[in-house]
């Protein structure tokens, strides 16, 4: 609740949260699951947040279209074809995360199959690919927020903090963002990043974040856009 109005009162449009943790490893934290659920509904009822949460099979879509108000398909599940038909034949609106491997192509092909079901309501999302580089979490792909926008109609978003993996780069990968043309930005505010659960070491603070907005701002008047 305290970091829904920190970042509320920054600026932020909607809080994601992930209730449900996809992770490499069957050890490490997987979330609340549907007590996080909750959580997420309560933080929406006491701020007026819309909340965006990761659906991770289609035996949950039901609960998601009723309680969530974006449905996030993540980069692990880019590919599962039969979630993106499932959740292509709702109307809810889908962030679909570009596969950690895919292609640009391969990212819209996914975003077709969701189209194809007759949801329009979709939303890019540009995370990070996984490259040669290990400094980084993974390597920010700026370049596919244009090449997609020549490509496609659908609204990109950026997560720099998925991407670098490194909350000291988060700032300045937003502002990059922006500049290039990016509808919007999936940051990571935690109060108390090291001692988060889990992606602590690229979250930023609520008093960070709201620095960042007013960052933003200026930025994005100077490409004549508003955040």
């Amino acid at each position: 609740m305290e970091i829904a109005r920190e970042v509320k009162a920054a600026g932020a449009g909607f809080l994601r949260g992930g209730a449900f943790k996809p992770r490499s490893s069957p050890y490490s934290f997987q979330g609340l699951k549907e007590e996080g659920l909750e959580l997420l509904k309560l933080a929406r009822t006491v701020t007026g947040l819309p909340i965006v949460s990761e659906i991770m099979s289609v035996s949950m879509l039901d609960r998601f279209v009723a309680e969530v108000d974006v449905i996030q398909i993540g980069a692990r599940n880019m590919q599962n074809f039969d979630l993106l038909k499932a959740v292509g034949q709702t109307r809810k609106p889908v962030l679909l995360k570009r596969g950690m491997s895919a292609t640009i192509e391969e990212f819209l092909m996914s975003a077709e199959y969701i189209l194809a079901e007759g949801n329009e309501n979709v939303i890019l999302c540009e995370r990070g690919i996984r490259t040669f580089e290990t400094y980084t979490r993974n390597t920010l792909d700026l370049s596919a927020v244009l090449a997609i926008k020549r490509l496609s109609h659908l609204p990109v978003l950026v997560d720099p903090s998925h991407a670098a993996g490194l909350a000291w780069m988060v700032e300045s990968l937003s502002k990059a963002a922006v500049a290039v043309g990016a509808d919007g930005l999936i940051i990571e505010v935690h109060n108390d990043p090291a001692n988060a659960r889990c992606d602590g070491p690229q979250s930023i603070t609520p008093e960070r974040f709201e620095a960042l907005m007013h960052s933003l701002r200026a930025i994005a008047q100077c490409e004549n856009r508003v955040v």
